[in-house]
This record gives C-alpha cells, structure tokens and sequence, in this order.
C-alpha cells in the first residue's frame, strides 16, 4: 500500500515558510488594530443557498468552482469559495447592526474553489479580508483602498498599482448590460466559448476574458464610466479625489468589473508587476445590495479580499521576514545533565525568554555546531561536571566570551539576565 499524499490542489505549509505567513498576519493585525478592525472567524462551511444568492448563480465561482456537498442531514453544503458571504451572514445572523454605527471587521483563513491548480492559485488557498459594514460614505471606500496599500508596503511591497473602476448601481449596470450585449451580439461567434456562454447570462464578465480575440473585441466596447448615473458619478468622483489627497495613485481601468454579482460602485484591485500574469495581490470594491439581497437590512457595505498564497511567493523573491533567533541555546550531555536541562529551559521559558533545547544527547562539538547556527545570543551548557558542582556554563555566542555561573544565580535575578542579553543583542 503506498503512501498517502496531500490532495491535489492543497500543499503543506512548512517552515521556514511559515515564517512568511505569520509575517504577514502580524503585520497585517498590527495595521488593521490601529484602525480599529475587529476579528471575525466564520465556519469554513455554510449553506450551499448563501453563495448561490450572495455570489450569484451565474458567476464562475457558483457555477463551476464551488465545493459542495450534501451532508448526512440530506442539506447542501458548499466549503467557503470566498469570505464575504459568511461574513454578512454572520451580521445578519448575530444583529451586529443592533451595535450602532459602523461595522469594522478583518478575517483571514482557507477557501476552497475547484481551479486548475498553478503557482499562487491552490484550490485550498488562504486569504485576508476587511469588511466595512453600514457606511455609505466615499470617505469608507478609501479608507479600505489605503489599509490595503499600506499593509503591502510595510511587508517591503513597492511596485504596486491600483486599478479603480466604478460598476455603478443596478440601474446603471442594467443600462450598461443592454449596451455591452448590442455591442458584443455582432462578434458572437468570435468570442471564446465561455464568453458565448455569459453573453446572456453575464456579459460584464466577457470584460476579464483572457482570451485574446475576445479582448481585441472587448476594447471598443462601450464604458461604464460612460452609464453612471449623477449619484454614482459623485461617489466615484469623491473616490478619485479622495484617493488622490492621500497620494495613492490610480489607473482607471473601465474593464474592471471583478468576478461576483454583488459588487455596486467602487470595484478595485491592487496589484504587482513583479507577479506576471498573476498580478492581482487584493481586490474588492463596494457590495450595497448584499446584506439585503441575504435577508438582512439595507446595508452599504466596502472590503476587500488579498490572495495569501500569490503575496507569499512575492515575498519569497524579495524580502525575508525578521525571524529572531533564541535568546538560549540550551546544551546538555549525560544521565543527570539532560533531565535538569528540560527543567532549565522550562523555568526560564516561564520568565518570558526563548529557549532553544538540544534533544540529540550528541557530542558537545556537534551540539556547540547546531548553536552557532540557531541566531541565539547565548549557549547555556550543562554537563556532568556542572550537575557535581551546582554551576551552569553561559557563553555569548557573539564574542565567544564565557563565564561559569551557579545555577541558582542564573534564575535568581531574571531582569539583570534579560538586560545583559539585551545589551548583546545590540552589539
């Protein structure tokens, strides 16, 4: 019988990659806790009925990509292909909105869509995502737009752009439907056979075909910036004007219409040139209609999505994340040496500091060897001769200087330990 592997589409994610991620969610909640962004975590599985009504029946991701099942209580389940949804169920559900104001809230965790797996895009793949719920101000749009931006460019992100388009409202997106599909009927035959398909059922979507006829046709198409209407020209006006008093460039791109129904106004995507093809690191725009169209009150409502999986691989090429070494590293070797060792690194880990211990019972040349490499400030040594006299070994890997100390003073005045190893982490 061989051997059981990961499913195709998922991966395991091992250090030191993992030094990556946790880079990035530190980063990312440190940004997000200034301002003011709460934590939410949804079930992972919801009801097949909410995506099919939050996203729409006639995206991609509903009618081809969406895991779904039905369960041992004969309900249809589908694994999240996206957060939102969940999230708006969950306001829905548990009345946030009975708190008054307006509703910050940032999530990260796996969705699951059935895509040809490729670098960047698994089909468990991980995202972050802020949902601001019960504002319709511009002044909200923007301020996602600039978290977004601004949680890149601390990870060391700089060749980045921002694609900004308005979709308008469902009167003015009907208007531009009617002429998009009298422009688009005439090339029919032409277009890629998916396009063919959404010509009836979604013909925004023809407007992100990568086929390269289809986007031949699609540039003489007609604008949506075009059949906005005056409250949709003024919010997106604001948008612009907004995004330029705090120095955030923008490329209009009418094109962008992103891939699920529930976008209204601002659609947005912020990407890299250092990706390729897959440029998109984060996008999202504005979803007025979506609280309502799941059963909840009329709620405006802006967030954004970023794909984890594709800023990982970006990272990977350009940066590396701060990872710390131990403050000890915690050598030991013989019958009562390495019992007390455990004992050691347990007291002084319980005093907040962070200590490596060698398990390998190996020589001291091969244990001394894997310290050096550790990023430790200090190797601690016990050794039988240390148990006979009650003393510890304490050498600053640095500057090799070394010095004996009785086990009792080493833990006997913690905050003079913690000084001395700041003041070598310094040098």
């Amino acid at each position: 019988m061989g051997a059981i592997q990961a499913i195709r589409g998922t991966r395991d994610i091992l250090p030191p990659e993992t030094n990556y991620w946790q880079w990035v969610e530190a980063i990312a909640k440190g940004i997000l806790d200034r301002a003011l962004y709460q934590e939410i975590r949804t079930p992972i599985f919801e009801q097949t009925s909410l995506f099919e009504r939050g996203i729409g029946e006639a995206t991609d991701v509903v009618g081809k990509e969406m895991y779904s099942f039905t369960d041992r209580g004969d309900r249809p389940i589908t694994l999240r292909p996206e957060g939102t949804a969940g999230v708006v169920r969950a306001y829905i559900e548990q009345n946030l909105q009975a708190a008054g104001g307006v509703q910050r809230l940032w999530y990260t965790g796996p969705m699951f869509r059935y895509e040809r797996p490729q670098a960047g895009r698994q089909r468990q793949f991980h995202q972050l995502g802020v949902e601001v719920l019960g504002s319709a101000d511009p002044r909200a749009d923007v301020e996602v737009i600039a978290l977004g931006t601004d949680i890149l460019k601390a990870l060391g992100l700089s060749n980045l752009s921002l694609a900004l388009n308005s979709v308008g409202n469902g009167g003015d997106r009907q208007k531009y439907r009617e002429a998009l599909t009298s422009y688009l009927t005439p090339f029919k035959d032409e277009l890629d056979p998916d396009s063919q398909d959404r010509l009836e059922r979604n013909p925004l979507r023809i407007l992100d075909s990568k086929a390269k006829r289809t986007q031949e046709i699609v540039q003489d198409a007609p604008s949506i910036l075009d059949h906005l209407g005056p409250d949709s020209q003024r919010h997106f006006d604001q948008v612009q004007q907004l995004l330029t008093d705090l120095g955030i460039a923008y490329q209009l791109t009418p094109t962008l219409v992103r891939g699920l129904d529930y976008y209204t106004h601002t659609a947005f995507e912020i990407q890299s040139s250092d990706l390729g093809a897959q440029a998109t690191i984060c996008g999202g725009g504005r979803y007025d209609g979506l609280v309502a169209e799941l059963g909840g009150p009329i709620t405006p409502a802006v967030g954004w999505a970023m794909g984890l999986e594709r800023l990982i691989i970006l990272l990977q090429q350009m940066a590396t994340p701060p990872v710390p070494g131990p403050d000890f590293y915690l050598i030991s070797k013989g019958e009562k040496a390495e019992p007390q060792a455990l004992i050691l690194a347990q007291q002084l880990r319980s005093q907040g500091l962070s200590v490596a211990l060698d398990l390998s019972a190996s020589a001291f040349g091969k244990q001394f060897k894997r310290a050096d490499k550790s990023g430790a400030i200090a190797c601690l040594v016990l050794g039988e001769g240390e148990m006979a006299t009650g003393t510890v070994q304490l050498k600053w890997l640095a500057s090799k200087a070394q010095e004996t100390l009785q086990l009792q003073d080493l833990m006997g005045d913690i905050t003079e330990l913690k000084q001395r190893l700041a003041g070598h982490r310094e040098k």
